[in-house]
Parts: structure tokens; C-alpha cells; sequence
């Protein structure tokens, strides 16, 4: 490393954002499989894409299709897939960007260290705390299922645990809350501090 220098550039986060006029900071929404992060993630951004505002969606499993194939579901796979993310969330608030990112994220170290890298004000934290019960139930992609028959190793909820968070900004249990009042709770949410301007 020490033959690399980091390329100072003309153009800043800061004229991005004035380009933009608005500020970039990153959603991070986390809870089991089967909770609703997607769901959430995408009618949010929605909302926000109809308001004039420049967004960005990184979803899971579509990172795990290219960026992340080649990683595993080990906890040491799944830390690198969340440095990843969280390499790729910095990228795009610097270009100004409102960043929803949709993971499981189980561990709390991950979670902290992607406050640590963007900056612990830029994140805002969306925790789904929908019970294993009802999320089993759902179980949209069968994995639960595997899970339980053996065939999927290291499961979180199942033989693998979920550090939820102690102190999330925003908490919902999608069981008894609809997606339209979790985005309308959000969007009020980003109001009362002034991250949702008029475009």
C-alpha cells in the first residue's frame, strides 16, 4: 500500500450535493430473512424517486448475483460482504446519492463498522423487527425450509444468530404495519430532520 496516493479531485461531495440540492446519507435496513427489507427498501425509494430525489438501491441478493458471487455465507464471507457494501454505500453518498441498503446484516460489529466508515450521522437505521415465527411463515424463498431440513447451513434465525439492534432510529414489526405507514412513519422521520427537501 505504501505505492498508492489517494487522488485528490476537483469536483467534492459538497458540489454534488448543491448540484443535487439535496443532502446523501444511507437507509440501512436490517432484520431476518423474510421481514420485509426489500419489500420496504423498494416502495420507500419509490416514494422518494417520485420526489424529485436522486437514489440508489443495493439489495442483497442482487449484490450477491455480481459484486459479491464470489463470497459464501461463512461469518468471515459475510463481513466481507458487508465491507463491501459499505465501500459501495461511501461511494455513492459521495456522488450525492440517498443510499437504501436491504441486508440481513446479523452482526453487530458489521453494523458498526459501517457507521464508522460513512460516519455514524449518515446512517440512519431501519430495523425490522418482525418475529422469526411470522417471517418462517412467510418464508418466500424457501430457505427457511432448507434451513430447517439441513440443507442450508449457518441460517440466521436458525442455526446462526441475529444481533438486533439496541438502538435503531426506526423500528417496525411488518407483521401488524403496513408497507404504505412504514413509508409514510420514514418519510415523516426524514422530514423532522430536514433530509427530505423539495426538488
Amino acid at each position: 500500500m505504501n505505492n498508492l496516493t489517494w487522488q485528490n479531485l476537483k469536483v467534492t461531495k459538497q458540489h454534488r450535493l448543491m448540484q443535487k440540492k439535496q443532502p446523501s446519507y444511507v437507509l440501512w435496513f436490517t432484520g431476518l430473512s423474510g421481514s420485509g427489507k426489500s419489500t420496504l427498501a423498494n416502495a420507500l425509494e419509490q416514494a422518494l424517486f417520485e420526489r424529485g430525489l436522486h437514489t440508489y438501491l443495493l439489495d442483497g441478493d442482487n449484490l450477491r448475483h455480481g459484486l459479491n458471487q464470489d463470497l459464501g455465507f461463512s461469518e468471515t464471507d459475510r463481513t466481507e460482504n458487508m465491507r463491501r457494501v459499505g465501500e459501495v454505500s461511501k461511494l455513492f453518498t459521495d456522488a450525492g446519492l440517498i443510499v437504501l441498503a436491504a441486508f440481513i446484516s446479523p452482526f453487530q460489529s458489521d453494523r458498526s463498522f459501517i457507521k464508522d466508515l460513512i460516519g455514524e450521522e449518515n446512517v440512519i437505521d431501519v430495523y425490522l423487527d418482525t418475529p422469526l415465527s411470522v417471517c418462517e411463515q412467510r418464508d418466500t424463498k424457501g430457505l427457511y425450509k432448507q434451513a430447517r431440513a439441513g440443507k442450508i447451513k449457518g441460517f440466521t434465525g436458525i442455526d446462526s444468530p441475529y444481533e438486533a439492534p439496541k438502538s435503531a432510529d426506526i423500528v417496525f414489526n411488518t407483521d401488524i404495519m403496513s408497507v404504505n405507514d412504514c413509508v409514510s412513519i420514514i418519510l415523516a422521520y426524514l422530514g423532522r430532520r430536514l433530509l427530505l427537501p423539495s426538488v
